[in-house]
This record gives structure tokens, C-alpha cells and sequence, in this order.
């Protein structure tokens, strides 16, 4: 056995506790957010957001997924995404409204022009599930299988069925609603000059990623997970707060002085100990021998404690996964890069875009360095982490799709197809102004789905989503300030 994961059943009777409750408490808030920043509209996206949660769970039944928790966190984050194509086609449905159109005319021209960025939008999520799925195992691949479930089922729930139900609801003359007093004047006349203050925006990063540079020094590296180094790892329970280095020192005395190291795993009585104790011994018994060692060095604290998960991931296996996350990364980049290229046929969007998605990762790894060792729960490296990454790729290339998508528009409205100087910044910070309602919307939605999953989703998954919430909020940021405006700097020439 090269590879093995065991869980107690107290630990995953908790596990599907807190998977449930972020569940219900994160489509709890996301109704309650489209209702009243939308309205009647809002409910509308309601009622499909309802519906494609059946199609999931349908569809996840049918292939007889297991549902793990990564799983359930795949589905409620995809419970946040699947409000992104009701948001864009509510933002766009409200400048035809402001337009002066009447409300049927508005509902068909907003679908209409909202349609290509949603393909799009879909389409890179799409991509790096699958990539995931090809390249991730485990619990990593059930995050991949009900990601691309959520994005094709999410696709008909907003597209086909919100339409269904518009549709009928102008045919019964009833009164439609896109805002209320206080959403009406939200995002309006905003006119930031995003393109003039680039070099700010590039200094700010430059600055992070230094930083990062200086604490991955201090600390000898990144701390990898047990299943990007091989070793073993035992998530054990007191029933009394522990000292860290107190635990270390006797484990090491009891694994013939090989390395022990011990963080505390959310709660202060709650231990992860990894080590590579006889990771290499082909012994059938040396698993035996090492539980043995575990324990007794436990025992000599003189407390209650209780093994509640364990996981053993051999050097061979451990070098297999590092390359396919390597893999799953670049050819992640590469794939996006073609297909911007292809949708908006000019290098500098594509090469813009590819840009941003390293400038996420640097960023991430950048926080993950620095915040190492800080918070109360373990910043580890492994393959969550990866699905963490190119999930945030996922959102920054989604957002930035949808800004590209809107200066192809103008560019065909004006009849060209591209500007220059002056009118090419002009073109862009309109672009950028234009959908940022639509960019901040998603993002919080996307945001209030993660911060309910990272309090009530359990220790087990806390560093994965955070790991999704600090990308979350530079996804935004890049798709901004970094992908876009860095077009104008690819382009002087």
C-alpha cells in the first residue's frame, strides 16, 4: 500500500455535520442576498438557483458519486457561482432599463448581450475542472466532478429556466422588479481610473511578492503537505489544551529520534502530527510499529487523547503528485492562453490573462508565507491546496473574460477593431467601470459562500478555503487592476 487515508467516526460524523450546516447556511444567505439586492428578479434567480440544486444532487445520484466532503464544499461553492450568470444578466437587463426601454425589450436585450460572457465565463471554469479531474485524486477529484456538474447545471438553471419563468411572468402582465430604493443608483456614474493608476497597482504586488520572497527564506521554504513529501500523518484530540513542543519531544524520543512535527489543527487541544517515521520500511508490520511508537510516546503525557484520522502518503507517490499539480498548473495557463486567443484573436489578451494567473499564484504563495506559522490552523501545501489555485485561476479568468467580452462590444458598436493611445485607455476603463458592478457582485456572493464554509465547514478543510478566500479577493483584484490594464503595456508597441 503506497498511499492510504483512514478516518475515525467521530471525525466524520463531525465532518458531515459541518458540511451540511455551511451548506444550509451558505444557500440561506445567497437567497437572501439575490432577494433583496434584485428584488422580484432576485427570486426569480431564487427559484432556478432551488431548481439547479436538484439537478446536482440528480445528477451526482445518477453517477453514483460518493459525497465527500471537498464534495459537499464543490457544491456550495457551486451554490456561489451559480448566481454569476443571473448577476450578469440582471446588470445588463438594468442598463436597458436606464436606457429607457420597457421591460419585455430590456429582459430579451439584457439575455442577449449577457449570453457570450456567460459561454465564456462557463466555458474556463469548465476547462480547469476537468483539468482538475485529469490531474487531481481523491477528495481533490470530487471537488473537480461537482464543480463541472454545478457549472454545466448552473448554465440551463439561469439561461434556460429564469428565462421560462420571465417569459411567463410577462405574459400574465405581472410587475417586474431588477432593484428597490436603496440597490436603484448602486454602481452608477462610477468613472475609476483603473488604466492611470496601473504602475500603483504593479508596485503593490511587486511589493507582497517581495515580502513573500523574504518569509519563504526566513522559513526554509513552503511547508508541504504529507502528500507533496511523503510521510505520515495523525490528527489526534485531547481532552485538554497541549503544548506543542512538549508532544514534539516525546514523539521524537519514542521515533528513534526521527523528525515529529506537531501544529495545532483549529482548536488548541486538536494536534496534526506529521512525521517520516519508517515512511521507507517495506515491513508489513512497520505501519504496526509506528501506531505503537505513536502511542506510547502519547501515553507519557499523561492524558486522554484520541487518534481520530491518519494518512500515509510514500516518497514515490509524493514525487507522482507534485509533477501532476506542476502539470495541471501550466497546462492550465496554456489552455486559457489559446483559448482567449482564440474568442478574441489578439496575443495581448491572451498573454494579459496568463499574466494575472501567475500573479494569483505568486500572490497566494506570497500570503501563505507570510501568514505561516500565524494563524491557528496549518497553511500546508498539498493537493488541496492545488484545487485551491486553480479554482481562484477559474474566478480570475472568469472575470476577466467578461471585461474583454465587453471591449469587443464597444469595439464592434464603434465599427473598429481596436483603438489606440488615448482612446484605448479610455475603452478600457469603461470596460472596467462598466461590468464592475457585475465583478463585485459575484465576488461577494462568491466570498459570503466561502466565509460560511471556512466558520462552519470544519478544521479538516479550513486551510483550503482559506486558501480560496485570500485568492478569491485577488482574483478581484487582479481581474481589475492587473489583466487588463497590463493589455495597454503589451500593446504600446
Amino acid at each position: 500500500i503506497v498511499s492510504d487515508y483512514v478516518v475515525g467516526p467521530s471525525l466524520g460524523q463531525q465532518a458531515i455535520d459541518s458540511g451540511l450546516a455551511s451548506f444550509v447556511i451558505a444557500f440561506a444567505v445567497i437567497l437572501a442576498f439575490m432577494a433583496l439586492y434584485y428584488n422580484k428578479a432576485g427570486w426569480v434567480a431564487n427559484i432556478a438557483l432551488v431548481i439547479n440544486l436538484f439537478f446536482i444532487m440528480g445528477v451526482l445520484a445518477a453517477f453514483g458519486a460518493v459525497l465527500t466532503l471537498p464534495g459537499i464544499a464543490g457544491i456550495v461553492l457551486t451554490i456561489g457561482l451559480s448566481v454569476d450568470a443571473n448577476i450578469l444578466i440582471f446588470e445588463r437587463v438594468r442598463e436597458e432599463l436606464a436606457l429607457g426601454k420597457n421591460t419585455a425589450t430590456a429582459i430579451k436585450e439584457g439575455f442577449k448581450h449577457a449570453m457570450s460572457s456567460i459561454i465564456d465565463s462557463n466555458v474556463t471554469l469548465l476547462i480547469l475542472g476537468i483539468i482538475l479531474g485529469i490531474f487531481g485524486t481523491g477528495p481533490v477529484r470530487g471537488f473537480a466532478v461537482t464543480l463541472c456538474v454545478g457549472v454545466v447545471t448552473s448554465f440551463f438553471a439561469a439561461v434556460l429556466i429564469s428565462r421560462v419563468i420571465f417569459d411567463s411572468m410577462l405574459n400574465r402582465k405581472a410587475n417586474i422588479s431588477f432593484d428597490n430604493s436603496v440597490t436603484r443608483n448602486a454602481f452608477k456614474n462610477i468613472a475609476f481610473n483603473f488604466v492611470g493608476r496601473r504602475k500603483i497597482y504593479y508596485t503593490i504586488s511587486a511589493v507582497i511578492i517581495a515580502l513573500g520572497v523574504v518569509f519563504y527564506v526566513k522559513n526554509g521554504g513552503l511547508h508541504l503537505g504529507v502528500d507533496f513529501k511523503g510521510g505520515r500523518t495523525f490528527m489526534v484530540t485531547f481532552d485538554k489544551p497541549m503544548n506543542t513542543e512538549d508532544v514534539a519531544k516525546k514523539l521524537v524520543t519514542n521515533f528513534d529520534g526521527e523528525e515529529a512535527l506537531v501544529k495545532t489543527a483549529g482548536a488548541d487541544n486538536a494536534l496534526k502530527i506529521t512525521t517520516p517515521f519508517h515512511i521507507n520500511d517495506q515491513d508489513p508490520n512497520a505501519d504496526k510499529t509506528v501506531e505503537n511508537a505513536l502511542r506510547k510516546g502519547l501515553g507519557e503525557l499523561g492524558t486522554k487523547y484520541e487518534i481520530e484520522s491518519s494518512q500515509k502518503v510514500t516518497p514515490t507517490i509524493a514525487s507522482d503528485i507534485i509533477y501532476g499539480a506542476y502539470g495541471a498548473i501550466l497546462f492550465s495557463c496554456v489552455v486559457m492562453f489559446i483559448y482567449i486567443l482564440v474568442r478574441f484573436r489578439k496575443w495581448q489578451y491572451g498573454l494579459g490573462a496568463v499574466i494575472a494567473l501567475f500573479h494569483d499564484v505568486a500572490l497566494v504563495l506570497s500570503f501563505y508565507t507570510i501568514l505561516d506559522g500565524v494563524l491557528p490552523f496549518p497553511l500546508e501545501i498539498g493537493q488541496d491546496f492545488i484545487a485551491a489555485i486553480l479554482t481562484v485561476m477559474g474566478y480570475t479568468m472568469t472575470e476577466t473574460v467578461v471585461v474583454f467580452d465587453r471591449i469587443r462590444e464597444r469595439l464592434a458598436e464603434k465599427g473598429k477593431e481596436d483603438v489606440y493611445g488615448e482612446e484605448r485607455d479610455t475603452l478600457i476603463n469603461f470596460a472596467l467601470n462598466s461590468t464592475l458592478s457585475r465583478t463585485i457582485l459575484t465576488s461577494l456572493t462568491v466570498f459570503f459562500v466561502l466565509i460560511v464554509i471556512f466558520i462552519f465547514g470544519g478544521d479538516s478543510i479550513r486551510g483550503f478555503i482559506f486558501a480560496l478566500l485570500i485568492g478569491r479577493i485577488i482574483g478581484t483584484y487582479s481581474s481589475l487592476c492587473i489583466s487588463t490594464p497590463i493589455v495597454i503595456d503589451l500593446s504600446k508597441n
